[in-house]
């Protein structure tokens, strides 16, 4: 027997995780001490926990030390995104974290005074990108058939520290980097 104490590892609940893709998770959870737990509402990805960010029931009050969610949160109505901000505040340890990255409607917008509505704003490993796509959801993945794809609400610097604040987060702040907006709020 070891007189060594085993190493804790954090653990990071990635909602709204989509399949599995071996680089989903943000590079600070990229690391052996992390442990990921993924959460959908779509079974078809195969995550650990199936449900929506809206309510994770199955998820234990200050059971995790962060939570990842990147481009998800968009996919709820206006009216649904403080429902889920509020359980993620609940299931995140005192001193956790939710790293969050979300499109800008700020840079949407100038894209679209810049390129059009139509108009490549960029290119992606999916492909062009349009305003619309930022705007309503990437159009060729709706038209394939994930309606569940649809962008139903969006955010600026302001209006998501505001929430994030609404929702009982401590600290909370924002930064644009190219289209996306970045937001972390600490429980």
């Amino acid at each position: 027997m070891s007189d060594v104490a085993p190493e804790v590892q954090k653990t990071v609940l990635h909602v709204g995780c989509g399949s599995w893709r071996p680089n989903a998770l943000h590079k600070n959870f990229q690391t052996p001490e992390w442990r990921e737990i993924r959460l959908d509402l779509n079974p078809g990805a195969k995550p650990d926990i199936v449900a929506s960010m809206t309510d994770m029931a199955a998820v234990a009050t200050e059971s995790v030390d962060a939570i990842w969610n990147s481009h998800a949160l968009e996919h709820l109505f206006a009216h649904e995104v403080p429902l889920a901000l509020k359980e993620f505040h609940r299931v995140l340890r005192p001193g956790g974290h939710v790293l969050l990255r979300m499109p800008d409607l700020q840079k949407v917008a100038e894209s679209v005074l810049r390129v059009g509505p139509s108009g490549v704003a960029y290119t992606s490993p999916s492909g062009p990108i349009t305003p619309l796509d930022m705007l309503y959801g990437h159009g060729n993945s709706i038209a394939a058939g994930e309606h569940g794809m649809q962008h139903k609400t969006g955010f600026t610097r302001d209006s998501i520290v505001a929430l994030l604040t609404a929702a009982g987060f401590a600290r909370a702040r924002a930064e644009l980097r190219s289209f996306d907006l970045w937001a972390l709020g600490v429980k």
